[in-house]
């Protein structure tokens, strides 16, 4: 039986900047740091050998975001941008002030794929990808 949803993962090329790009972007908060190297990492990944680094970013109501940057194995870019491929995947957020955050993002590395609409009455969404190229969907409900 499943409880709860614990965090989703993204795998980023440079933790600084996206730690800057979600914290300054979306205003999400740093909850926790931390460096594996060998040991139980390895067997929880199945990477042999295995240094990684991870940051916990929060939302207000503490779902939890994990970015984490391989160090060894090396992270590899990925060999399709379409958001149809299998195994592609997004985070979607709920914002206030869709259109000024969109722009925000962009100005702090996002990349553009489609500007806010009105998909339906009151619910206005858009897409992007942040600096590593994983999707963003921001979601405003005006009414």
């Amino acid at each position: 039986m499943i409880t709860r949803l614990n965090h989703s993962g993204l795998v980023v090329r440079d933790l600084d900047s996206a730690v800057a790009f979600y914290r300054d972007g979306l205003g999400m908060k740093v909850v926790d740091i931390r460096e594996r190297d060998g040991g139980s990492i390895e067997h929880i990944v199945g990477y042999h050998p295995c240094h990684l680094k991870a940051v916990d970013m929060a939302v207000g109501d503490g779902s939890v975001l994990e970015l984490i940057q391989y160090f060894v194995p090396s992270s590899t870019e990925r060999t399709s941008e379409e958001r149809s491929v299998l195994g592609a995947s997004h985070i979607a957020f709920d914002v206030v002030g869709i259109h000024k955050m969109y722009e925000k993002l962009l100005r702090k590395g996002g990349r553009k794929l489609n500007p806010p609409i009105e998909g339906s009455p009151g619910k206005w969404v858009c897409y992007l990808q942040d600096p590593d190229g994983n999707w963003v969907e921001l979601i405003e409900f005006t009414n």
